[in-house]
């Protein structure tokens, strides 16, 4: 199958298929998948126009929303911090797209970029994965509650063989102004600074735009790195800044394609639809799956697919 405006040729199950097996496991740490697949279409499908960054953007509108609906119904959604995700993003995310245009149209020089950003931010995950500190250890804590209450809610469904129906505890905001934001989980509580927030979301908004990921897989790893917030509770509400932020994305590189006649600017609607309905049944599974899976291992598996992504995009640099 012909995608024209990707200016590439691929079988129609494969798109599918790649976004649902990325995002059933990187929704588990709040991310879409989008930073794993813009490295597939450019390497491995050939599509290296600055369209697919907005179709990396629709990938992202098609497949969110089954993931965020379900850390709602696990009362997993911490809706201040998304909030504040939103407000933060949403301007960076058109400077980002006008920069990925005008000053980074080459691929090349958008790999490295890419694997600069990417390099960043999987070693400081690694780091803060290895450093065993009491401040580690506290916020620690609230997981590993999180997952004995829902170990026990597997054992009592194995013995009892019907399913346990007693809804585990959900997160409690306890303040949220223009200065602080707080929050109880599983008996730990979580205050983080208004400012830091929205300046750490501007300046990924802005990351993101370029890279054409709604800024999702870099704010994930940021808040449970610098701000020390438990994976199980970021994770829907950088899904759902992801989301509001790539609907804007995709609308400002559609407004833009006409100033740019000379580039493909535009996404590629088909292609990004098919990526989406894929990563839309993974990334509900995944999301479904999380508290199963204990902490640590989902932030193994973020550092681990971040730091293997931006290999592979500093490789292919020194290739070319």
């Amino acid at each position: 199958m012909f995608f024209q405006t990707a200016g590439i040729e691929v079988a129609p199950w494969i798109p599918p298929l790649v976004a649902f097996v990325i995002s059933f496991f990187t929704s588990m740490g709040g991310v879409s998948g989008a930073f794993l697949l813009l490295p597939f279409q450019m390497s491995f499908l050939g599509y290296t126009n600055p369209s697919v960054s907005a179709t990396n953007q629709l990938f992202n509108i098609v497949a969110i929303p089954s993931g965020v609906y379900r850390y709602y119904r696990e009362g997993r959604m911490v809706w201040p911090l998304t909030w504040i995700v939103i407000a933060g993003t949403l301007p960076g995310v058109f400077i980002g797209a006008f920069v990925r245009v005008a000053y980074l149209p080459d691929p090349k020089h958008f790999k490295l970029f890419a694997a600069f950003v990417l390099f960043y931010i999987g070693v400081r995950l690694i780091r803060d994965l290895l450093k065993k500190t009491p401040g580690n250890t506290d916020k620690n804590n609230s997981e590993q509650r999180f997952q004995e209450m829902v170990q026990q809610h597997r054992l009592k469904t194995a013995d009892t063989g019907q399913s346990d129906n007693t809804p585990l505890p959900v997160i409690q905001v306890t303040h949220f102004n223009m200065k602080r934001m707080g929050y109880t989980f599983y008996g730990e509580s979580f205050d983080v600074s208004f400012w830091g927030i929205a300046i750490l979301s501007f300046i990924v908004g802005i990351i993101g735009g370029i890279y054409g990921i709604g800024g999702g897989a870099i704010i994930a790893p940021f808040f449970v790195t610098f701000f020390g917030l438990p994976v199980y509770t970021v994770a829907g509400a950088a899904l759902m800044g992801t989301f509001v932020t790539s609907v804007a994305g995709v609308a400002f590189y559609q407004a833009i394609a006409p100033f740019y006649p000379h580039l493909s600017v535009a996404p590629d609607w088909l292609l990004g639809i098919l990526f989406g309905l894929g990563g839309m049944i993974g990334m509900y599974l995944g999301a479904r799956c999380q508290k199963f899976v204990p902490a640590m291992a989902i932030k193994w598996m973020l550092a681990g697919v971040i730091v293997f992504t931006a290999a592979k995009y500093a490789l292919a640099f020194l290739m070319q």
